[in-house]
């Protein structure tokens, strides 16, 4: 996956005294880049952006936690074609038919599993061949 020029700056901005949440990031993001090495991520001022090489997916900081939710953890988010049916999925909205745009929290690097990336390749696919993203 390519990254622009002031990458680690940006992502460093953004991780500002987040090293938990930081380290997540990277994980996610090693593991993520083999299901799209044509993509590109884009640091912004509320997420981290992923494309190939439309948005597929995205991570950002809980701004307004919800009861239950840890203290330290990134919201994932995922646009796929169909619903997700998981207890993994803390939030999943249709904002437009046949779209789902799912938020799942990642807590620890074993949330990053098979199960995960299958989503993630999903949300790609989908980006992909429907000319949506999220």
């Amino acid at each position: 996956m390519t990254t622009p020029e002031y990458y680690d700056q940006d992502l460093l901005l953004f991780f500002d005294r987040r090293p938990l949440e930081l380290s997540l990031y990277q994980a996610l993001f090693g593991r993520l880049s083999p299901l799209c090495p044509g993509g590109s991520v884009k640091v912004q001022k509320s997420q981290v952006s992923f494309y190939c090489p439309r948005l597929f997916a995205a991570v950002s900081l809980p701004i307004r936690r919800r009861k239950g939710w840890p203290e330290h953890c990134l919201v994932l988010t995922v646009g796929l074609g169909r619903p997700l049916d998981s207890p993994r999925v803390v939030v999943k909205v249709e904002p437009y038919p046949g779209r789902w745009t799912h938020h799942i929290l990642l807590t620890r690097e074993e949330d990053i599993d098979g199960e995960l990336l299958g989503w993630l390749q999903e949300a790609i696919h989908f980006a992909q061949h429907k000319g949506r993203h999220i």
